[in-house]
């Protein structure tokens, strides 16, 4: 797995750098988006991953910083697809859509009043936020769709609602397939908004081929059925069970996901130890006081949540324009996201967690966790 990052901004882009968008590349080439900001669908042009393999998208709030790029970028992927009237009659591709509530009427307003036809369906999931994520005039913002005409590429999508545990801890479930666990927490800012645990589930071990001939099995229909967790009988009535055969799995990892944030330990109870964590740092540590009259965090606060789940490495990202690239040459006057990294170093305190500060178009590979092979041999 890789994470792209196609913009690292706040609030709106520069020529410098983009607003908030992240993709996360899976080892099958298929692509999650998280958060459209503002130009996402330029930025995403000077990628070499395709915008055609986006399947899911994942929208943390609904400031337009965050958002305001996903009906272009949506529009743009359309174009692109290349499909033919027989491909269409065939099987049109789908994507999911997963935000607060309220992001169904933004995407279906501008694509209907656009007239904007798309080759491809889409399914929206809304997340319905609790009492504690809304500001005091959160009644003034309309976001009921019960009113609004489905667009005509739109499936029915869901409405998901909070699951609180015994000790009143709250998620949303949003995937668990054979594949994925994906859950959504909430996190402290001026609007609801979201962060994203993205848990790989562990997959299966290979099968010890020298073993196998060993027992007589040659290669065949029998090794699919170990591999896929069932038993087998031999022509000599031996019952072989696949943890006779196939090795250790091979462990899934976790990503964390973060949208804009004063405070994001309410989503702490969600994972312990993880392989990074993606989380803003609009403004340095003296000006604490500045981002938390605005919902954001600093490095020093950044660190301190990556060491509370037991992040391996933290990744920060969501920096205030004011800070130009560390990729950029900055005059004798201007602040660097250097310094935003350097005080992240700091606040670590001899922890072993990795730092650094993602600049636009910087790609992070997810290493994957280390097994036993002693006693397999690769199929």
């Amino acid at each position: 797995m890789k994470l792209h990052f196609l913009g690292t901004g706040s609030s709106y882009p520069t020529t410098q750098r983009g607003v908030s968008a992240t993709m996360l590349q899976h080892d099958d080439g298929s692509v999650w988006l998280f958060d459209c900001g503002e130009g996402t669908q330029i930025q995403a042009q000077k990628v070499t991953v395709s915008r055609q393999k986006i399947t899911n998208i994942f929208i943390t709030h609904l400031h337009g910083d965050h958002v305001f790029g996903l009906p272009g970028l949506l529009c743009t992927i359309s174009s692109q697809l290349g499909l033919t009237e027989e491909d269409l009659k065939k099987k049109r591709p789908l994507v999911e859509i997963f935000g607060p509530l309220g992001i169904n009427k933004l995407i279906n307003t501008v694509l209907t009043i656009s007239h904007s036809p798309l080759a491809f369906q889409y399914r929206v999931h809304e997340l319905v936020p609790v009492k504690e994520q809304y500001p005091e005039d959160w009644e003034d913002t309309q976001v009921d769709v019960a009113t609004l005409t489905p667009h005509p590429s739109e499936l029915p999508g869901t409405r998901i609602t909070a699951i609180t545990d015994s000790d009143g801890n709250m998620h949303w479930l949003l995937k668990d397939d054979e594949q994925w666990d994906v859950r959504a927490g909430w996190i402290h800012h001026r609007v609801p908004s979201f962060g994203f645990v993205i848990r790989e589930k562990d997959r299966t071990g290979t099968l010890d081929m020298k073993k196998l001939l060993t027992l007589g099995i040659k290669p065949g229909p029998m090794y699919g059925q170990l591999k896929g967790g069932n038993s087998i009988t031999t022509e000599d009535g031996k019952t072989i069970t696949p943890d006779m055969v196939v090795g250790p799995p091979y462990p899934g990892r976790t990503v964390v996901i973060l949208g804009d944030t004063s405070d994001a330990s309410p989503l702490a109870h969600l994972v312990q130890g993880c392989e990074v964590v993606v989380h803003e740092a609009t403004f340095d540590n003296s000006l604490k006081d500045k981002a938390l009259e605005f919902g954001h965090s600093t490095p020093l606060q950044a660190v301190a949540f990556a060491q509370s789940i037991g992040a391996k490495t933290l990744l920060l990202n969501h920096f205030s324009q004011r800070y130009v690239a560390t990729s950029k040459d900055k005059s004798k006057n201007e602040e660097s996201v250097a310094l935003l990294e350097e005080q992240a170093v700091a606040a670590l305190g001899g922890s072993l967690v990795n730092v650094q500060c993602a600049d636009d178009f910087f790609v992070y590979d997810i290493p994957s966790q280390p097994r036993n092979m002693a006693t397999t041999q690769q199929c």
